[in-house]
């Protein structure tokens, strides 16, 4: 039983989970209250636009930017019975018009600048269970892969379901263990969900929120709560009591590992977390054995270089790649759970020479990322001797949530230097003495760009002082960033 326990630290803004295992951080989660996801929420929303170029509709549900819903996310009844898109192929102006109302279920948050992306498919989670009221299909989840047990399951949840109305359900990794008046709740709880919704529904103007899901610190007890959970550790008296309601309505086995945190010392403190955290928004990573890992995220991907830094531990140089590439390995599962980073993921291990080193690297990477809740797909090793993956994004990662780019260089990472700035500064007083007449013409900078004139660009300026006829009087602005400067007309 490995030894793993959350932390939830609650204040009025935010909630905050940690998730350790023997000791070390794993996973963070972050929520503010102003900035909740919306994954899950049902909407009754109205069709703002139909774009039969992209077969999509943007769908307006009450928040800043309009949603977007794609005709293959459009549900309706097949014959078949398994539910997506059978509308024979029908294209998305046939199915929808402008002011239309709809319900619709939020797929994905908005990220960066797209908007939330939507499906007419309704799902609601439970512990157990998923139901899709709209569809008659039951289905296992994969990670149950004895087929003996999925037909037994299947069995067992069709003689549960009521005759009249039984609905689809999705039986999830951990019902498999469960007894049946466990799935009996989970199915008596999901359809009362359903039946709220639709009450809501009916003669309601959109947009309009319908359900939505469960706070951060429920959807921990609900989905991440395993056998080998120790303990759930809650610094707030009043949230430890709502949780204990909810854990006994909806979890009753995560009950009696609910402890309230009264100590002095702030929880994320005691047990090193804040510390993760500023770690984890940093570009570089240092490794037990002297090598670094350097985490670049952009708009496409995310690139991971690994350096073998000051490591030389071992006696032969190839030792020596072998054995931080395998640490690496390990630090970047970690790195992707921490960070929650998504998308295209490019790993450059140090080149290795030896098939077997390549293949027990990977085999470790593999390994490591077994334990990650997201899906992920694993690529192997390219021509080039790098590692693709891809792992799904469905929330923002934890330095778009907590950073935001840098005013001073907006993001790139990198200012221009004070010579660079000069120059700029010498090819804008000569245009402006071509456009305009003045007695005198002032440069207002940062102090370095400032200093360079007066030393190393001195007789640059006196040049193109002499040149246009005018002079040039300098002034340091303390407050300018080193790229920003302006010309004042005397």
């Amino acid at each position: 039983m490995t030894n793993e326990q959350f932390l939830i630290n609650f204040t009025p803004q935010e909630t905050r989970v940690a998730l350790l295992q023997q000791g070390v951080v794993q996973e963070l989660h972050i929520e503010r209250t102003n900035g909740r996801g919306i994954v899950g929420n049902v909407y009754l929303g109205r069709v703002v636009r139909v774009l039969p170029g992209m077969q999509s509709a943007f769908i307006e549900i009450g928040l800043e930017r309009t949603a977007f819903l794609h005709v293959a996310d459009i549900w309706s009844e097949r014959p078949a019975g398994n539910g997506y898109n059978s509308q024979e192929n029908r294209p998305i102006e046939r199915i929808l018009v402008e002011g239309q109302s709809i319900m619709v279920q939020v797929q994905k948050d908005p990220i960066g600048t797209k908007g939330a992306r939507l499906t007419t498919q309704v799902s609601i989670a439970g512990r157990l269970l998923v139901h899709l009221p709209q569809d008659n299909h039951i289905g296992i989840s994969q990670r149950i892969e004895e087929e003996a047990e999925r037909e037994n399951l299947r069995a067992r949840i069709a003689a549960l379901l009521p005759a009249e109305q039984p609905g689809g359900y999705i039986l999830r990794t951990v019902a498999a263990g469960a007894s049946d008046a466990e799935l009996a709740a989970d199915i008596a709880y999901l359809r009362r969900i359903w039946r709220e919704i639709q009450s809501r529904a009916v003669g309601a103007q959109p947009p309009m929120v319908l359900h939505e899901d469960l706070t951060l610190a429920q959807r921990v007890l609900r989905d991440l709560f395993t056998d080998d959970t120790s303990a759930v550790v809650i610094d707030s008296r009043e949230n430890f009591q709502k949780l204990q309601l909810f854990a006994q309505e909806y979890v009753p086995q995560v009950s009696a590992r609910l402890q309230h945190y009264t100590g002095e010392r702030p929880l994320f403190d005691l047990h090193g977390v804040e510390e993760e955290i500023q770690k984890a928004l940093a570009r570089r990573v240092d490794l037990k054995s002297g090598g670094y890992l350097i985490f670049d995220q952009t708009e496409a991907m995310t690139t991971i270089d690994v350096n073998t830094g000051g490591y030389v531990g071992s006696r032969n140089f190839d030792d020596t790649i072998f054995k931080t590439n395998l640490e690496a390995a390990q630090a970047i599962a970690r790195q992707l759970r921490l960070r929650n980073l998504g998308g295209i993921i490019i790993a450059d291990f140090i080149d290795m020479e030896d098939p077997q080193h390549k293949e027990a690297v990977l085999a470790e990477f593999n390994k490591a990322l077994v334990k990650d809740h997201t899906r992920i797909t694993v690529s192997g090793f390219t021509q080039l001797g790098l590692i693709e993956l891809t792992r799904k994004r469905t929330r923002e990662s934890l330095a778009h949530v907590l950073c935001e780019p840098c005013p001073t260089c907006g993001g790139r990472g990198e200012v221009k230097t004070a010579q660079t700035v000069c120059y700029e500064v010498l090819r804008e007083l000569l245009r402006e003495a071509r456009q305009f007449t003045a007695r005198e013409m002032r440069v207002l900078a940062a102090p370095a760009v400032i200093d360079l004139f007066h030393e190393e660009e001195s007789q640059a300026l006196a040049m193109l002082s002499e040149f246009i006829g005018m002079p040039i009087s300098l002034h340091a602005e303390s407050g300018y960033t080193q790229e920003q400067f302006d010309i004042v007309l005397m």
